[in-house]
């Protein structure tokens, strides 16, 4: 049987060099730091990786890159999803011959009327066109960014003809009755809520861990209350991942998670983003980092 993914699995921010190429040094060092912090692999090439704005060979440099500098590919969760077949087929193809735990398969994102049926077409000609080298692979549901979704009778209808491939879900959709509403239907997959806002509910269901972009600023703590969620100060502990979530979240996610970033680590280059993202300017920068929660947080992390 095909093992699924448990724990924290950080969606690893992307950081750029002078040019605005990925500055794969700093990338790894990052990566490496999160795994140092309790997560238990990299979900590398997700929307807070700013992956949509990386080129099929960047990404496929990116795992490749991990794998050069000693990470398990065992520990690696890439995404591999694109609009058009062959792109989502050639990336999760090299991913499976890499030997990743799984990747993360968006849906084809353009097409905003695309029927469950197109999607089960999309999905089972990716399958069939990587072959052999398939490896499994975990549905990302955000589709208040894709404007697509995977409903639970497609996910559920997916499982059923490829259960040795299909074997889990990120959903990101932000409810948190949905995300229980999974864990309930599908038993036998790895359900991961895409934020820890409801992680702790979400674990007593019986969710298998969570992809969250903040645990790129909080990965300690997001392990912390997984590996404790059964101990009796478990709800401070959620409440206490909430309100880094929420002072981070209100400034634009990506933004704000990379000027942290640039902050923890003494290095400006950290606030570049890719466009059409900007970085924050001086006065939410400022604004950002004076705020208390902010504060504890880097004041808490090795220099």
């Amino acid at each position: 049987m095909t093992s699924k993914p448990t724990g924290l699995w950080p969606p690893v921010a992307t950081p750029y060099d002078e040019d605005g190429g990925v500055d794969m040094a700093r990338l790894i060092r990052h990566s490496q730091a999160l795994l140092a912090d309790g997560a238990a692999g990299l979900a590398v090439l997700g929307t807070t990786s700013e992956a949509n704005s990386l080129s099929l060979v960047e990404r496929r440099n990116v795992i490749d890159a991990h794998v050069d500098a000693g990470i398990d590919p065992a520990r690696l969760l890439p995404g591999t999803g694109s609009c058009a077949i062959g792109d989502a087929a050639e990336l999760t193809r090299h991913a499976g011959q890499v030997g990743v735990a799984a990747v993360l398969l968006l849906p084809p994102f353009y097409y905003k009327n695309a029927t469950d049926e197109g999607l089960y077409a999309f999905t089972s000609a990716l399958i069939e066109q990587v072959g052999a080298d398939v490896p499994p692979i975990m549905l990302y549901h955000i589709p208040q960014m894709a404007t697509l979704g995977w409903s639970s009778e497609l996910i559920g209808r997916l499982h059923r003809a490829f259960p040795d491939v299909i074997v889990g879900v990120k959903d990101s959709a932000g409810n948190a009755d949905d995300t229980i509403a999974l864990v309930e239907d599908h038993p036998d997959l790895a359900i991961f809520p895409g934020a820890e806002v409801y992680l702790l509910r979400a674990l007593r269901a019986g969710a298998a861990g969570c992809i969250s972009a903040s645990a790129n600023i909080n990965a300690a703590g997001i392990a912390d209350l997984i590996n404790h969620w059964q101990d009796a100060d478990a709800d401070k502990r959620q409440a206490d991942l909430i309100a880094v979530r929420k002072a981070a979240e209100r400034r634009g996610m990506i933004p704000a998670l990379k000027a942290i970033l640039a902050e923890r680590y003494g290095d400006p280059g950290w606030r570049m983003v890719r466009p059409p993202l900007l970085p924050l300017n001086e006065a939410s920068r400022a604004e950002l980092l004076a705020d208390p929660v902010i504060r504890g947080l880097l004041a808490t992390e090795p220099a």
